[in-house]
């Protein structure tokens, strides 16, 4: 039988995963940046600032920044690591990655960023290569998060650590209440309003509720090649940073 996993709320053969989450950002890269900040009323600005006090990154550092996208995190990565650092700006989306480089080099960061196409199940790197490795709201797509996970860990140096940002589980229930009523009644509408497409803010807004909650996102990364974890909530756990160590 054909293995299934979800799209949303979908059950869909697991090879096909990839290629309906690639089309949901086709259809909505050229209006992504305008859209994170019309759905988190620019708040995702902050949290991506607080994400990048934990990379633990100094000058001459090398970072990889995996589900890209439009370049926020690695921006301001590259302008930590200076001229002696690089970072490595990864998605497996050609039209994310794009839009990414174009945003980098209108801020004129050209010397110290490299650029490549790669599944975060399979990165084309070599072990131990990076003193930190960031995925900002991306590991939810990822069809298997576990075998991500352990590449993660292994392209990371030992005393080096991951950082992910992503959509969590809300600590208040009054919170959690509001949330949901946001995000299935606003979102598709502006995504309607702004991008011409529903569909795919509906599905990101169901793929939020199926990413694992903040203490199985833990364990997931205890249990694929990291020896600690630290766990911050933000906005009420409606975002969280997952921070792994490999000693």
């Amino acid at each position: 039988m054909t293995e299934k996993t979800h799209f949303g709320y979908r059950e869909v053969p697991r090879e096909e995963k990839s290629r309906l989450v690639g089309s949901v950002f086709d259809s909505v890269a050229g209006r992504y940046d305008l859209m994170n900040d019309a759905m988190s009323f620019g708040i995702h600005r902050l949290w991506k600032r607080v994400a990048l006090e934990y990379t633990g990154l100094k000058r001459g550092g090398q970072a990889l920044d995996l589900a890209s996208g439009t370049g926020d995190l690695a921006a301001r990565m590259a302008r930590i690591v200076g001229d002696t650092g690089l970072v490595v700006l990864s998605d497996i989306n050609a039209s994310m990655l794009s839009i990414g480089r174009e945003k980098l080099d209108e801020q004129g960061i050209f010397n110290n960023v490299e650029y490549g196409l790669a599944n975060a199940e399979a990165l084309p790197f070599e072990s131990n290569r990076f003193d930190c490795v960031t995925i900002g709201f991306g590991l939810r797509n990822v069809t298997d998060k576990a075998r991500a996970l352990a590449e993660m860990a292994r392209v990371v140096k030992p005393g080096g650590r991951v950082v992910i940002l992503e959509f969590s589980k809300p600590t208040s229930p009054l919170v959690e209440r509001v949330y949901d009523a946001y995000s299935f009644s606003a979102l598709p509408v502006m995504g309607k309003l702004l991008a011409n497409d529903a569909d795919s803010y509906r599905y990101l807004a169901e793929s939020i509720r199926m990413h694992p909650d903040q203490e199985n996102l833990e364990q997931m990364m205890l249990d694929n090649g990291f020896d600690h974890v630290d766990v911050h909530n933000l906005t009420f756990g409606v975002v969280a940073i997952h921070v792994g160590f490999k000693f």
